[in-house]
């Protein structure tokens, strides 16, 4: 089966996310007053053969641990999980 992974990779609480003060100060001197913080996220799409979802899950889930994200700054999750056609 093929399948179609999205994963989040974003930075943990209390890790600084330089890209995302940026853009919260840029955001701000636009006069978007309203906007106090900007955290910022990696989306990842993955295209995975597998025998089934509990082996694709997996090997996904090596991947993002072992290459996708830092586990010292950062989580991330399965967003979505489609079969493609």
């Amino acid at each position: 089966m093929k399948l179609l992974v999205e994963i989040v990779v974003k930075r943990k609480k209390g890790v600084s996310d330089p890209e995302g003060n940026t853009i919260s100060e840029a955001l701000q001197r636009l006069g978007y007053d309203s906007i106090d913080k900007v955290r910022t996220a990696k989306l990842f799409s993955i295209e995975i053969d597998a025998d089934n979802l509990a082996d694709a899950k997996k090997t996904v889930m090596e991947i993002a641990d072992k290459v996708l994200a830092n586990p010292v700054i950062e989580n991330f999750s399965i967003i979505d999980i489609e079969e493609m056609n």
